[in-house]
């Protein structure tokens, strides 16, 4: 006698929400996130009006008309035209290159010798970094100056590099709340095995650090982009030491009638760190995050 078929299995439906169901949802949603709403729609508001100037016409930017018709997209080009950018561009690179990079080799030996090993006057030495963040650049803006006029490093992009290589107290006391907070056993392990005070900073702390490491070289590179009074200051009038931001500050003032294409400078200046941020948020959040975890 033959054994009767299994039946086969039901397929299984998706069962339908109610349209007033999702509606009262997106309502609750909405309601819940209201402040985060506004507060990103007026985030986003000034960047979209960029945008959308940077794509109009000289006569549409100076109306009062808000959406480009037809767009132009030329007038990107236009800005390579009228101002050396390119230029501009690759001082800002080599200077927030250079002074991330110095800042990065700088500050973790001083950070790692602040947080992991065990020494008299240590907790003083880092209240003394403490007090170097307090006190306002303005201060030693002076001194600064003139020793580099003597070293005649003055019209050049050296004097805003060189000084990221000797520390910032600033990226000390993040790195050193973020080594903290990772446990001795590692580099005591590290120790048993032979290891060196530079080797264990290299190959355990340095690697377990990360994302902190990531969070003080982001805050680094945007400090040097965004900077305008240091290479204002030290770069004067040759234009072929100009960063970005004391070039668009210069073609703002020789185009303040064509808005369309300070906006289409605006929105190039903006666009590589808009970029650098989105690439490393995750880490960057992470490293700002975890440096309060251990006092």
């Amino acid at each position: 006698m033959e054994a009767a078929p299994h039946p086969l299995p039901l397929p299984l439906t998706r069962r339908t929400v109610p349209k007033a169901v999702r509606r009262r949802r997106f309502l609750v949603a909405v309601a819940d996130h209201a402040v985060l709403i506004g507060l990103a729609i007026a985030f986003l508001a000034p960047f979209a009006f960029i945008v959308l100037t940077a794509l109009m016409t000289n006569d549409q930017a100076l109306s009062s008309r808000l959406w480009p018709e037809p767009f132009h997209f030329s007038n990107f080009g236009d800005v390579f035209d009228r101002a050396p950018l390119l230029r501009y561009g690759l001082n800002t690179f080599l200077y927030a290159g250079l002074a991330t990079v110095g800042m990065l080799i700088s500050s973790v030996p001083v950070a790692y010798a602040l947080s992991k090993l065990r020494w008299k006057g240590r907790n003083v030495v880092f209240i003394l970094v403490l007090v170097t963040m307090m006190l306002p650049p303005q201060v030693t803006i002076v001194p600064l100056y003139v020793m580099f006029s003597k070293l005649h490093l003055v019209g050049s992009i050296w004097p805003l590099i060189i000084p990221n290589w000797f520390g910032d107290a600033f990226s000390i006391f993040l790195l050193r709340q973020f080594f903290l907070t990772i446990p001795d056993e590692y580099s005591d392990a590290a120790r048993i095995d032979g290891a060196g005070e530079f080797r264990v900073m290299l190959h355990v702390v340095v690697r377990l650090a990360k994302p902190a490491l990531v969070a003080v070289a982001l805050f680094s590179f945007l400090f040097a982009w965004n900077d305008f009074f240091g290479p204002l200051l030290y770069t004067g009038e040759d234009q072929n030491h100009w960063t970005l931001s004391v070039g668009l500050a210069q073609f703002r003032t020789l185009h303040q009638v064509q808005w369309n294409l300070t906006m289409a400078a605006t929105l190039l200046f903006m666009a590589p760190v808009i970029a650098l941020f989105f690439a490393a948020q995750r880490a960057f959040v992470e490293g700002v995050t975890l440096t309060g975890v251990k006092g």
